[in-house]
């Protein structure tokens, strides 16, 4: 997707150099395989999955990377045959309980989890304050209830595991106007907005970020900070 924010390559490369091997890796809830692809580069065999047939369509192509469309809850893998499990924005749509089983049944010994989420965007000093209230006070409430585990950087989902410690990474991009604006329109809360009848909100929040930013081809940086549950099993 041309708006989604790419993981840096220094995530997977630190992934599988705290895995017990680099035979196998799993990435559940794959989505268009932007972290598969990454973790080919460091595993012998990657494996993407994902329940969205659509997803796995377009998912994008590796020598080293299968992709198949099944459940975080019940896998078709077999028992005990992945070093690295890793499930990128996306543990926060699981059944914890049963994925947690599946881990434990897929997993090595001694292999690792890793859940990663990127949190809420950070912008130029002076466009923060407006982003920031929209984010919150405006568009908020029209985020689904699950939203709340992906700004908290997953530090309150169940984590029963040896949890390990991460080093502080992010994801940045380079965007004008256009692009921020492209990014912030596919937000599902925005949808859902816009389906109550609230469009004025995004257009509101537009007007004033245009004239906020000046010159819409200029270029910003946007960051987000990227958060790692990384647990030994």
């Amino acid at each position: 997707m041309r708006f989604r924010p790419e993981y840096p390559p220094e995530l997977a490369q630190f992934l599988a150099s705290l895995a017990p091997g680099t035979t196998q890796a799993v990435d559940v809830g794959c989505g268009n395989g932007q972290l598969t692809t990454q973790l080919a580069k460091h595993f012998d065999s990657v494996l993407g999955v994902d329940p969205s047939a659509e997803q796995i369509a377009n998912a994008t192509e590796h020598p080293r990377v299968e992709y198949l469309r099944a459940a975080a809850e019940q896998l078709p893998v077999a028992d005990h045959c992945a070093q690295l499990m890793a499930a990128a924005q996306a543990a926060h749509w699981f059944d914890l309980p049963r994925f947690y089983e599946e881990v434990r049944r897929v997993c090595v010994p001694h292999g690792m989890l890793a859940l990663v989420s990127y949190g809420v965007m950070h912008l130029d000093e002076h466009l923060e304050p407006r982003f920031s209230r929209f984010y919150r006070d405006e568009i908020g409430p029209y985020w689904p209830e699950e939203r709340k585990f992906v700004d908290s950087g997953y530090a309150n989902l169940p984590f029963p595991f040896a949890e390990q410690s991460t080093p502080c990474l992010e994801i940045r991009k380079s965007w004008n106007l256009e692009e921020l604006l492209g990014y912030i329109s596919t937000w599902s809360a925005v949808h859902r907005a816009c389906e109550a009848g609230r469009e004025d909100i995004s257009q509101s929040f537009a007007a004033d970020l245009i004239e906020l930013w000046g010159n819409s081809l200029q270029y910003r940086e946007v960051r987000w900070p990227l958060n790692v549950r990384l647990g030994k099993l």
